[in-house]
C-alpha cells in the first residue's frame, strides 16, 4: 500500500516538475506558460510521447528527435528532484495521511507550492544569477501566511509567537548587511529577501541549521570549481540561492537539525 502510494506521489512530482521547467524557461520571456512545448533549436512542436516527464528524456537519449540537438539536462534533473521532494513529503506526512486525510491534504498542498517556488527560484538563479522579485514576494506571502496555519510542519491554525514573526528578519539580517557593506559584491539583495521567507518557513533554530548546510555546501562547490574548472576563479560569481534551497530541503525532509534548540 505504502509503496503504491509512494510511486503515485513520485509520478505526481515529476509531472509538476515538468511544468516547473516550463515556468523556468519562459519566465520573463512574455511567453505563455500553457503553450505547447517545442524544441528550443528547431522549434518543432513536441509529440505527446516526447512530453512524458523524465522517461521521454531517457527514451530520446537526451536529444531532439527532429534535429538531434542535445536536450538540456535541466529538464530531467528538475523533474527528478521534484519527484523526490514530493515522495519525501508523502513519507514525512504518511502517518497523518492514514489518520486524517484533511490536514494531510492541506499540508501537502501548502508545502508543494512552497518547494515548487523554491525550485524555480534556485534554478532560475543558477541560470540567470538573479532572483525575481515576484517569485520572492509570492514565497514570502506563502511563508508568512503559514505562520498562522502550520506548526512543526503540520496543519495547526494558531497565533504565532513573537519569535516566529521575527525569525525571518533575524535570518535575513546577515545577508542584508553583507549586501550593504559590500555594495552587492559578496551577497545579492535577492538572497536576503529569500532568507526572510526561509526564516518564516522553518523557524529560527531550523533556519540556522539550513544556513550552515547552505554555506558548507556552497563552500565545497565553490572550492571544487576553483580547483577543477578553468571557467571559475577566485572572483567568479556563484549563485547562493540553490544552496539555500538545498539546506532547506535537507532540514525539512531529512531532518538535519544541527541546532536542536527550542524558541
Amino acid at each position: 500500500m505504502i509503496t503504491t502510494l509512494a510511486i503515485i506521489f513520485f509520478v505526481f512530482g515529476i509531472t509538476i516538475g515538468s511544468f516547473l521547467n516550463v515556468v523556468i524557461f519562459r519566465y520573463n520571456t512574455h511567453r505563455s506558460f500553457n503553450g505547447r512545448s517545442g524544441c528550443m533549436t528547431c522549434q518543432k512542436k513536441l509529440s505527446w510521447y516526447e512530453l512524458i516527464p523524465l522517461f521521454s528524456f531517457i527514451g530520446l537519449c537526451g536529444r531532439c528527435k527532429n534535429c538531434k540537438t542535445k536536450i538540456s539536462i535541466q529538464y530531467p534533473l528538475v523533474e527528478l528532484v521534484t519527484g523526490l521532494i514530493f515522495l519525501g513529503m508523502f513519507l514525512k506526512f504518511q502517518d497523518v495521511f492514514f489518520f486524517d486525510t484533511f490536514p494531510f491534504t492541506i499540508s501537502f498542498a501548502y508545502y508543494s507550492a512552497i518547494f515548487s517556488l523554491l525550485l524555480v527560484i534556485a534554478v532560475y538563479d543558477l541560470k540567470h544569477k538573479i532572483i525575481p522579485d515576484k517569485l520572492s514576494l509570492a514565497l514570502g506571502i506563502l511563508s508568512f501566511v503559514g505562520l498562522f496555519f502550520f506548526s512543526n510542519f503540520g496543519f495547526y491554525p494558531h497565533i504565532p509567537s513573537w519569535i516566529s514573526f521575527l525569525s525571518g528578519v533575524i535570518i535575513a539580517l546577515p545577508f542584508a548587511l553583507l549586501w550593504l557593506f559590500s555594495g552587492g559584491k559578496w551577497m545579492g539583495l535577492g538572497d536576503a529577501k529569500l532568507a526572510i521567507s526561509l526564516g518564516w518557513l522553518l523557524g529560527l533554530s531550523l533556519s540556522l541549521s539550513s544556513l550552515v548546510l547552505a554555506f558548507w555546501s556552497g563552500a565545497i562547490v565553490g572550492i571544487g570549481l576553483i580547483l577543477f574548472s578553468k571557467k571559475h576563479g577566485m572572483k567568479s560569481e556563484i549563485p547562493f540561492a540553490p544552496f539555500l534551497v538545498l539546506g532547506t530541503i535537507l532540514v525539512f525532509l531529512l531532518e538535519f537539525y544541527l541546532f536542536p534548540l527550542s524558541f
